[in-house]
């Protein structure tokens, strides 16, 4: 089911129960782009920062991306 279809059932929901119709999808695209791109100006990444909860590295560290090898102890 695409996003149309799952409005059209969201609008027929809520006209049997006489509640508001749900926005239209997409409504709210704009803003929530500009928010996220804003909070990326005034948050940019730390590299020293794990990309992952877990520790592990993110993309980018591994020896086919220029970063240290991965496979051997000492990392060189």
């Amino acid at each position: 089911m695409d996003a149309i279809q799952q409005h059209m059932l969201d609008s027929y929901r809520a006209a049997q129960l006489s509640e508001p119709a749900p926005p239209p999808p997409g409504r709210h695209d704009r803003a929530v782009l500009r928010d996220l791109y804003r909070h990326w100006l005034t948050h940019p990444p730390h590299p020293a920062r794990p990309a992952f909860e877990d520790g592990s590295p993110g993309p980018g560290s591994g020896p086919l991306d220029g970063g240290p090898d991965m496979s051997s102890p000492s990392g060189a």
